[in-house]
């Protein structure tokens, strides 16, 4: 089903920043320049690596006030970089500035910043003067030269005011587009930093789940598959004591007790399979190929499965694959309201991605509170991701893609 996508608004925040940001655009733009040019000046003087060294800190500087613009005005929120290592001694503390990706990055921001300042300045202010004073051509001339004037120049002045009009809005959202990609690109912490603390999330929510796993199996062992075994040692013992009465064995009675201590071992059995399930599916023994129409077969909701499996992944992306599939097909069942749900698997190219799409009625969304949310950390702990697109209404498709090898 074709969606419609409605044309994005232009919101006053953009304005004022085109308006606003100007300033400090130039400001840190010129600082930018100043920074190269006399750094290069002192390039080959005792002078030069301390004047840079001073620059790239005042760059880090100056990367704060224009990502609280950005995120104020445009709506773009940019994570604040870490801090800077400081090491013992001058000499490391200086060299730990040199090789700081987040200070270059932001130098070349505030270069690139300038030009993009400018245009969207000329775009929010010096076109719309421009637009009034075509539009208003016809008046000016008249007041400026009285008499019988030609009408097609006024004709003109009016239908390039209208052009112009009509191509403002345009222009500021297309420069306003422009600075978000900057400053999402350039502003935020480099890419290495950004994967250390995506790793560190992950690994606190692994632990946190396995902790969670591990009190729930034990609370479990305890009160459930223990007490079970008790119950079946209990009845054994009364099945002995029904052996070697003093009148003989007491069959009947012995019949009922072997009959119990079969279904208490029955249950016990059971128990323990639900209880190691989580640790490590049996039906991932063969693959994803055997364990994914398995796990289909036991959906509520009629499941179209579709595999293109051409590798086998490691056995962590395996269990990650089969525990994401096993999630997203438990939340189609209990909240989704689907008539007909559909799973891709496909395994090829170093790459695992596994689809899972219902004709629901859609809002799912990854945030705060979000079972998917904690799927997409988990993920993230073996370099997957998760993307959600579930307007509301339906349909709503997940996609999970992960690495074949860790």
């Amino acid at each position: 089903m074709a969606e419609s996508r409605a044309r994005p608004s232009l919101h006053g925040g953009e304005w004022v920043f085109a308006v606003v940001g100007l300033p400090l655009a130039l400001v840190g733009g010129g600082y930018a320049l100043a920074v190269v040019y006399a750094g290069a000046l002192l390039s080959l003087t005792v002078l030069g690596l301390p004047f840079v060294v001073l620059g790239l800190l005042g760059a880090r500087g100056l990367g704060a006030p224009h990502r609280w613009l950005v995120g104020r005005l445009l709506g773009e929120a940019v994570e604040a970089p870490g801090a800077l290592p400081r090491p013992t001694g001058v000499v490391a503390r200086g060299r730990a500035v040199l090789t700081d990706p987040v200070a270059w990055r932001t130098l070349l921001y505030l270069v690139l910043r300038m030009p993009l300042g400018l245009l969207g300045f000329a775009a929010a202010v010096v076109l719309p003067l421009g637009t009034v004073w075509l539009l208003g051509y016809p008046l000016w001339a008249r007041l400026l030269e009285p008499g019988p004037r030609p009408l097609r120049w006024d004709l003109v002045a009016v239908v390039l005011g209208l052009l112009l009009l009509s191509a403002v809005p345009g222009a500021v959202r297309a420069l306003s587009a422009a600075n978000r990609w900057l400053a999402r690109q350039l502003l935020g912490p480099a890419r290495a930093q950004q994967r250390v603390r995506e790793l560190e999330t992950a690994r606190a929510t692994l632990l946190t789940d396995s902790g969670d796993r591990l009190r729930r199996l034990e609370r479990d062992l305890h009160d459930g598959t223990q007490a079970r075994l008790v119950a079946l040692a209990i009845t054994l013992s009364l099945a002995d004591d029904a052996l070697a009465p003093a009148e003989g064995p007491d069959l009947d009675r012995l019949r009922t007790l072997v009959d119990r201590a079969r279904g208490q071992t029955d249950e016990t059995v059971a128990e323990l399979r639900r209880l190691t399930r989580g640790i490590h599916p049996v039906a991932l023994d063969g693959g994803l190929g055997e364990a994914l129409p398995s796990l289909a077969a036991t959906s509520p909701v009629p499941l179209a499965v579709r595999l293109d499996l051409r590798e086998r992944p490691d056995p962590a992306v395996e269990r990650a694959v089969y525990f994401c599939a096993a999630e997203l097909l438990t939340n189609i069942a209990r909240h989704s309201a689907a008539r007909s749900a559909e799973l891709t698997a496909r395994a090829a190219g170093g790459r695992v991605r596994l689809t899972v799409r219902d004709d629901g009625r859609g809002g799912a969304a990854l945030g705060a509170g979000s079972g998917l949310t904690g799927l997409a950390e988990r993920l993230a702990a073996v370099d997957g991701g998760l993307r959600v697109e579930s307007p509301h209404g339906g349909p709503t498709v997940v996609t999970a893609e992960l690495p074949s090898r860790l």
